[in-house]
This record gives structure tokens, sequence and C-alpha cells, in this order.
């Protein structure tokens, strides 16, 4: 009994909503993966295909998660400014790909036209893509000044569609595989890493906070405001929710505690 009752925080209300949004996500991910395909098969359009992993690239996928790991275990603090941005672009791309169908399904069903503006890169765009753009790139600078939770949840959903709507597996052998390898990677780096580097080396690195590029040039620059703009940033690489969402704290934890899951344990 005193096993199960220690398993009573899955009850916690920031507990139900990490379940659901991740069911949620899982389930979406899947639908816009199709979605996706469908629209490539559709346009014989294949410059945005999706990438089919071969059985060498589903090894190498957890040989190079642990060495991103272990780089940012000891240099994170180096090239935090750097992860930032390179987040901060990746998701408002991401956020882009994953609004596209509903903007072009209000303008059909509205019967909006939206004359080409110009051609980017050889292809068409147009007025409302242009207005997308500018919301993408609004909801990312949001993130990068406020640093709320939820606008990081967002950015992490759309970074966890994306990438499952770009990348297959071509049969159940090469499936299986990368899944046993991030498994073992899992085990690895969670229970094990602590051996060999003094310290849990995947919940580091899960916990740490980024450098805020946005505040950094802000004080360099002694710009008006500098206290609305949040010093560090958690990564649009997980979900986070708060303890103390509606009310219900556990005893023991406080307002600042949150739970977490990581978008590699949705994916996979």
């Amino acid at each position: 009994m005193e096993s199960l009752w220690k398993l009573s925080y899955l009850l916690e209300p920031a507990s139900l909503a990490l379940i659901l949004t991740a069911v949620s996500v899982a389930y979406a991910s899947a639908s816009r993966a199709l979605d996706h395909g469908r629209e490539m098969e559709r346009n014989l359009d294949f410059s945005e295909a999706s990438i089919t992993l071969d059985r060498s690239q589903a090894l190498m996928i957890p040989l190079a998660s642990s060495c991103s790991l272990l780089l940012m275990f000891y240099l994170f603090s180096s090239v935090s400014h750097l992860v930032t941005a390179f987040t901060a672009v990746a998701s408002a791309m991401a956020l882009f790909f994953c609004l596209s169908p509903y903007v072009n399904c209000v303008r059909s069903r509205l019967g909006v036209g939206d004359p080409f503006v110009s051609r980017c890169c050889s292809k068409p765009f147009t007025r409302l893509q242009g207005l997308l753009v500018a919301i993408c790139v609004g909801t990312v600078v949001a993130w990068l000044v406020s640093g709320h939770w939820l606008l990081n949840n967002l950015l992490g959903i759309s970074i966890c569609i994306a990438f499952v709507s770009h990348v297959r597996l071509p049969n159940i052998k090469i499936c299986a595989l990368l899944l046993v390898c991030l498994f073992v990677y899992d085990v690895f780096w969670v229970f094990f890493s602590e051996r060999f580097f003094g310290a849990n080396v995947m919940v580091s690195v899960a916990t740490q906070k980024a450098s805020n590029p946005v505040h950094t040039v802000a004080n360099k620059l002694s710009l008006p405001g500098l206290q609305l703009i949040t010093k560090k940033l958690e990564l649009p690489v997980k979900l986070v929710f708060p303890r103390s969402l509606m009310g219900g704290l556990a005893p023991g934890s406080s307002p600042g505690d949150y739970m977490m899951l990581g978008l590699g344990d949705m994916v996979s």
C-alpha cells in the first residue's frame, strides 16, 4: 500500500495535465505526419520531403544525442546563448509548419483570395504566410522576454510535431533498432551516468536554465524595461507544468517546482 501511495502524485493537476498533453501531442504528431506525407505526394513537391532513416542513421541518433548531452553537461554556460538562439529559430520554423494547414483551411473555407507577393527560394510566398511568419516570430519573442511556461510548452509541442512529420522510419526492423538504442541511451544516462561522471548527466542538463541573449543584449545597451526580461529560460526541449497548477500544490513542494517531460520521451 505504501508503494501505491507514492504514486498518488500522478493525481495532481500538474501530473494529469502533463499526461493528457503528452498523449494529445503523440496523436497530433502522428496525424500531422500523415497529412504532410499526403501533401507531398499530392503536390509532387519533395523539396520538403521527410528524412527516411536507414540502419546506420538510426544507430547514430543515440550516439549524437550522447555527445550533445555531454557537451551541454560540461560547457552549457559557454554555449547557452548559442543554444537559445538556435532553439528560437527552430521553434519559429516549427510553429509555422504546425499552423500553416489551419491558415490554408480558413482561407479556403472563407474563399479569401491571397495573390502571390513574391517568390522565396523558388516558392510562392503570400501575404497570409507573411502574417503567419510575423505571428510565429512574435510568439518566440514573447517567450524570450517572458520565459512563460505556456509559451515554452507551445514551442516544444511544435518542435515535436515538426520532427515526427519530417523523420520517417522505413520498416519495423529499423524502428525496433532505434527504440532499443534509445532505451539503452535513457537507462545509461539516467541511472548509470553518475558512476562515470560524478553527477546524473541527464537530470543535470534537463534542469539547467539557459542564459537569455535578449536580456544580455538589453543589459549591455542599458535599455529600459530590463527588469521585465527574464534572465534565464527553460528551453522548449521539454514540457513543464508548475506543481502549483490550479492550486494543486503537493505537500513538500514549493510553488517554483515544475514537473517536466522531455520531448524525446514523447517522440519515442
